[in-house]
């Protein structure tokens, strides 16, 4: 409950006034989502996620934006966990640095981040008229959270 509540006050107060460039904007919100355990239901996990993301939504004012991107990556996060973890660590994993190596988890980051983007900014731009745009905001927000979220996991796993 208090990374819920960390993640969501920071996302509000501070990233969403963040924008690097004009484009990049970090959404540090769904690690929460990513650090679930490989156990966890998928009806759980979208619940969870539901639930982030709509917070953000109240206070942010966006109509159910991160809440539809980050249910939409709930429900895909069980589909590509197991493609970056080690074989024999599927079940019962919490990813991170130590259950999937610095490599594996940032490409399971990576991978996770560019699916929840790509949908959250989609539904922003709510058009494809100025793709070179979004493209640029898409990658760029991709990059900056991916480093950001690996930062987080690297300050996490020396406590």
């Amino acid at each position: 409950m208090g990374w819920f509540v960390g993640l969501v006050l920071l996302q509000v107060l501070i990233l969403n006034n963040v924008h690097i460039g004009g484009y990049a904007t970090p959404f540090l919100y769904i690690y929460l989502i990513l650090k679930f355990s490989s156990n966890t239901s998928r009806n759980e996990l979208m619940l969870w996620a539901f639930a982030v993301g709509l917070a953000v939504d109240v206070f942010s004012d966006t109509p159910g934006m991160n809440a539809a991107s980050s249910v939409l990556l709930a429900f895909v996060r069980p589909a590509i966990l197991p493609l970056f973890s080690l074989r024999d660590m599927v079940e019962g994993i919490e990813p991170g640095f130590r259950s999937m190596g610095t490599g594996g988890f940032f490409k399971y980051v990576a991978a996770c981040v560019l699916v929840h983007h790509t949908a959250l900014l989609s539904l922003e731009y709510f058009s494809f008229v100025h793709l070179g745009t979004l493209s640029l905001h898409i990658v760029s927000s991709v990059a900056l959270t991916a480093v950001c979220l690996m930062a987080i996991e690297g300050i996490c796993r020396r406590q």
